[in-house]
């Protein structure tokens, strides 16, 4: 792929996590000033970023804390921020929940909670629940992120293990109002959803979670069957009295940054087309549906007319079918993407996680284009190999299309750009 076409490639992502800019976004949707204190809380990989802008817009005095992913921090004045780990939780994050709930203890009427949501929040905030500890936590995390199961699947698991999701931190704040302002990385953009509703909560119930666990075989531990069979699991019900006057807001989302990347690549002058901001699945499935599409826009001029830029969102899966292998779904994506159209000249593409980060290495996606698969081959890579033993980040670095902007500061899930010349 030419530095130039990787260059507008690039151009497209930024414009895509510009437009769920913290600053930007939260300026549109504060809340009025109380009678009393404002207090902030936050989970999520863009928590910092967006505590950060708060502090510049907000008039008038608060203070809270958030916690967000190691090396996501901002500098804040008045508000704390804590680091802890994403995607399997830890100790850090396990205190920094403890600290949240002990945030919103004896608040008044009067007072106001502003919580900043964003995806990642589940993992950063352990909080087991009943007689469950911190290692059983993991341990479902680690079956969930091994399960391919759909992320809103995964965190109505989470929400009926925990101490602090499902609404149970809003409900801690009672009897202070709590607006949430989400930065949705969900398909379908369900708030409740967005890192397991530490402060939304839903109709789910334990016997939706236990379906869940069976569905996607799930071996979970003994202590967590037996929580989650039991009333100590159930979430509190949106219709609890203790969440009326509450307010949430989406300030950011798939579908607002897809129409930017979309607007920025049709003032460039190529035309766009956005296939659908909540895509799920396998994520070499949709992968390789991708490339059909791409393929049969690039020999036959349909369903689209090339030139074209092919976007989509929402959140893939990975289902790990071998230990020790490196990458994410958008560079499993995409290398499902790069054998469907290995041979196929004038298609490129970009897959990214608008948060920066991929998975279980520093990048945020890969690129590929027709010479991908043969250039791997070239360097003793097998990409169908690879793709078997869920190591597509090894694959794209042998042939140095790793895609690393670093941490973005927020989180609106994966974007797909295509560009069929």
């Amino acid at each position: 792929m030419s530095p130039h076409t990787k260059a507008f490639l690039t151009a497209i992502f930024d414009a895509a996590v510009a437009a769920a800019d913290p600053e930007m976004t939260l300026r549109q949707h504060l809340p009025a000033k109380p009678k009393g204190r404002t207090i902030v809380i936050g989970a999520g990989k863009g928590s910092a970023q967006m505590a950060a802008a708060l502090e510049k817009v907000w008039d008038g005095p608060l203070s809270g804390l958030v916690v967000t992913r190691y090396g996501y921090g901002a500098s804040c004045r008045f508000i704390d921020v804590v680091e802890a780990a994403h995607p399997v939780p830890d100790e850090a994050g396990l205190k920094a929940a403890a600290r949240l709930l002990k945030t919103v203890e004896n608040l008044s009427a009067d007072d106001l909670v502003i919580a900043l949501i964003s995806g990642g929040g589940s993992a950063l905030l352990p909080s087991p629940a009943g007689n469950l500890t911190l290692a059983d936590e993991i341990a479902v995390n680690e079956a969930l992120l091994a399960s391919g199961a759909p992320i809103a699947a995964m965190n109505m698991v989470r929400k009926h293990v925990s101490a602090i999701k499902g609404g149970r931190l809003a409900a801690a704040a009672y009897p202070a109002k709590v607006v949430s302002l989400v930065v949705s990385d969900i398909p379908g953009d369900n708030p409740a959803l967005v890192a397991s509703g530490p402060t939304v909560p839903d109709q789910s119930t334990r016997a939706d979670a236990l379906a869940v666990a069976d569905t996607y075989r799930m071996t979970l531990p003994e202590a967590v069957m037996t929580h989650l069979c039991s009333p100590a699991a159930d979430a509190p019900l949106p219709d609890d009295a203790r969440f009326a006057g509450n307010e949430t807001r989406i300030i950011a989302s798939a579908a607002v940054s897809l129409a930017a990347a979309a607007r920025f690549a049709e003032d460039h002058g190529v035309k766009a087309v956005i296939l659908s901001d909540s895509i799920e699945g396998e994520a070499r499935d949709v992968g390789a549906v991708h490339a059909a599409i791409a393929r049969e826009v690039a020999l036959h001029d349909r369903p689209f007319q090339k030139p074209v830029l092919i976007l989509s969102g929402g959140e893939t899966t990975v289902t790990l079918r071998a230990k020790g292998g490196k990458g994410g779904r958008n560079s499993e994506f995409l290398l499902g993407f790069a054998l469907g159209i290995d041979g196929i000249a004038g298609i490129e593409a970009l897959a990214a996680d608008t948060d920066g980060i991929d998975g279980s290495e520093d990048n945020a996606g890969a690129f590929a284009d027709a010479t991908s698969v043969a250039r791997m081959q070239t360097g003793g890579i097998d990409a169908r190999a690879m793709l078997a033993a869920n190591n597509a980040w090894t694959a794209f670095n042998a042939v140095n299309d790793i895609f690393r902007p670093g941490p973005t500061g927020t989180n609106v899930n994966d974007l797909r750009a295509i560009l069929v010349r």
